[in-house]
């Protein structure tokens, strides 16, 4: 058997022994009574993570199946894609796939989706959906979520829809108070399972909206999906296992306490912060919106990130991540997302200062 490479990267991230375990239960049918069951028995528990009384849906995709079916569901006029990084640049390119009138309010890579910016493009009128990366992985800036939200108020027809793959639980996202109109994320970051698994949660103004588009789709249709719901189950054949290992995340994650996991990812993060400004690096991502799932380090000295790396993987067998897309190795990314702990953040930092000292 190969040796185990512990995964640094931001996503997919370590999945722990307990969740594989969980995971190897016998399969049951997924229109049967077992199955409405389990769905029935997570229900609560994922409303306490996303901070609502809609139901959370289950799919069984990536999360940019349901990034795709929040354009198709959603968008009726035309759409502006906030575009900061690799995945919100994406979804401009997906709106357009789709059909989509669209446009772009773009930031240079690294820099924050700032609220007043989404406000005047608003204030025209043209738009009537909007999406939001909160969290981009590529970058590592967090987006002002919060203060983006309340513009929901002034632009009530607009669908506010967002993405916080690596956000979700690393940080409060509570959809209802936000008053937001889609809220999504995937299995593979900070819920640390395996990629695979999508979950969202819609607001009645976005079956609304849905309502009154004909040409939505089927595997991603939010009226689907809500009419599954209402009996526990889902719209096409659920990914099972990935659920049994959702039921033990969620028992994990609300035995320690979203609060306790927001004050354990934002020390995590500190500490990774603490070894980047140690060793004479830089953050790519401007103080005030840092991601707290993950550091994206600027390589302003000009070190060889791959051979950081392969020294990683052969003296230590974990990898961080060398940089995403046209920023790889001009940055590195370093996850401590998931169930991490200052235990293996110290390890990490320990190896990382060997691999270095090696170039």
């Amino acid at each position: 058997m190969s040796q185990h490479i512990k995964l640094f990267i931001p996503g997919p991230i370590e999945v722990s022994p307990g969740t594989f375990a969980a995971m190897a239960q016998p399969m049951i049918g997924h229109r049967s009574k077992d199955f409405q069951n389990l769905y029935a028995e997570i229900q609560p528990q994922l409303q306490t993570l996303f901070g609502t009384k809609q139901q959370v849906f289950l799919s069984t995709s990536s999360a940019w199946g349901v990034m795709e079916g929040s354009i198709r569901n959603l968008v009726k006029k035309k759409v502006l894609n906030c575009c900061c990084g690799a995945f919100s640049d994406k979804w401009l390119d997906v709106s357009r796939r789709c059909g989509k009138e669209a446009e772009a309010y773009q930031v240079e890579w690294g820099q924050p989706i700032l609220p007043e910016e989404i406000e005047k493009r608003l204030a025209t009128g043209e738009f009537d959906a909007m999406t939001l990366i909160h969290n981009e992985t590529s970058t590592g800036v967090l987006n002002p979520l919060t203060e983006i939200a309340a513009l929901k108020k002034k632009f009530p027809d607009v669908m506010f829809i967002v993405d916080s793959v690596s956000g979700f639980t690393t940080v409060p996202v509570a959809f209802d108070e936000l008053g937001i109109d889609v809220l999504l994320t995937g299995s593979q970051k900070a819920l640390a399972m395996p990629p695979g698994l999508a979950l969202f949660a819609a607001s009645e103004a976005a079956f609304q909206r849905a309502s009154e588009i004909s040409d939505r789709g089927y595997y991603f249709d939010f009226i689907e999906f809500r009419a599954n719901g209402e009996k526990s189950m889902t719209p096409s054949t659920p990914c099972i296992s990935l659920i049994y290992g959702l039921r033990h995340q969620l028992g994990v994650i609300l035995t320690e306490g979203p609060e306790n996991r927001y004050a354990r990812h934002a020390k995590l993060n500190g500490m990774v912060h603490d070894w980047v400004q140690r060793n004479g690096f830089e953050f790519f991502a401007p103080e005030g919106y840092r991601s707290k799932a993950l550091t994206c380090v600027a390589n302003n000295r000009d070190i060889d990130v791959a051979k950081l790396n392969a020294n990683l993987k052969a003296d230590h067998h974990l990898v961080i991540d060398g940089g995403y897309g046209k920023l790889k190795g001009k940055t590195f990314r370093i996850s401590n997302m998931g169930d991490e702990t200052e235990e293996t953040i110290s390890s990490l930092l320990a190896s990382l200062d060997d691999a270095l000292a090696k170039l």
